[in-house]
């Protein structure tokens, strides 16, 4: 198998404006505006979009369950899961566990905290990504935050946390 392409500007912003609508599409029904994507090792074709479900259904922990169970783990070392924030340390644990091999998010949890405070639906937990991926046995590369676009992906959550 072919290991996962590198990610062009144009596919970043493309790939996170995806996840940003199936964001506003959770929100639409109801739920906190999470989206998130899994992405195939050609850096194009979108696998499944997943929104928030709920305080612990994250969409990004949701999609990686999912993806576990549908895929080998070989093929999804080269995939891509591409989030509007970054996950947070349970849904950074779960792609971890499912074996995806990438992670691309637009906003940081810190941005996220800001638009939430200590709303009670979203207690923020500050633990970057990238420090639960440190922590594992395996590599699992980190793309993220994506400045040009952070605002785009706070937009969503502007009114919706007040």
């Amino acid at each position: 198998m072919n290991e996962a392409t590198a990610l062009s500007a144009a596919q970043t912003a493309t790939l996170l404006r995806r996840a940003n609508a199936v964001a506003r599409r959770a929100m639409a029904m109801g739920r906190h505006p999470f989206g998130a994507l899994l992405v195939a090792p050609d850096g194009d074709t979108v696998l499944a979009e997943q929104g928030n479900i709920d305080t612990v259904n994250h969409a990004e922990s949701t999609l990686a369950r999912t993806a576990a169970a549908n895929y080998p783990g070989a093929y999804l070392a080269q995939c891509t899961l591409v989030t509007t924030f970054e996950p947070c340390a349970m849904c950074a644990g779960t792609i971890y566990w499912a074996g995806i091999g990438r992670v691309l998010y637009g906003a940081q949890e810190t941005t996220l905290l800001a638009l939430t405070g200590n709303h009670p639906e979203n207690p923020t937990l500050a633990l970057p990504c990238r420090e639960v991926f440190e922590r594992g046995q395996r590599p699992v590369e980190v793309i993220g935050p994506v400045p040009e676009l952070e605002d785009e992906m706070a937009a969503p959550h502007r009114d919706f946390w007040r």
